[in-house]
């Protein structure tokens, strides 16, 4: 692998970490503040997971494209060997699909953030939102042992 795809893994794997955390956040600000409206703080951490999720998927779609792994087993393959495979179909499919609804989903709790609206209706929708994205991330993630011996942390 070159340097670039290199770099940009390992960018991409630790921003992971960050979308995780900045998610439970927003999931426990949801929780023990459900009756008062977003503080300051809460707003811009949630400015910050979509941004981290945003950069996040413009580097996925870079690998995906123009990494060893993702499209290119559609180009080599085809598509009916890809999905018979399911360590293919995972880097093929089910990975960048999962984290785009997932991104999609934060993107959203960013618009619903910013309206104007009551707070427990408000901190509701952005709590369902936020636990949907989790899930998605963490059921699309390519964890230690699903795949071989991929390290927890890139670049360690």
């Amino acid at each position: 692998m070159n340097t670039v795809n290199t770099l940009l893994l390992f960018i991409h794997s630790w921003l992971r970490w960050i979308i995780l955390i900045l998610l439970l956040v927003g999931i426990f600000n949801s929780l023990s503040k459900m009756q008062r409206p977003l503080s300051n703080v809460a707003k811009k951490m949630n400015l910050w997971l979509m941004i981290a999720a945003h950069i996040t998927l413009l580097i996925g779609l870079y690998q995906y494209f123009f990494g060893p792994i993702g499209f290119v087993f559609f180009r080599t393959m085809g598509v009916a060997e890809v999905m018979k495979n399911p360590v293919y179909r995972f880097w093929a499919v089910e990975h960048i699909t999962g984290m785009i609804i997932a991104i999609i989903l934060i993107t959203i709790t960013r618009g619903i953030a910013k309206k104007d609206m009551e707070p427990a209706r408000k901190n509701k929708k952005l709590l369902v939102l936020y636990i949907f994205a989790l899930i998605i991330i963490i059921a699309s993630i390519p964890w230690p042992g699903r795949f071989g011996d991929l390290p927890l942390f890139r670049g360690l």
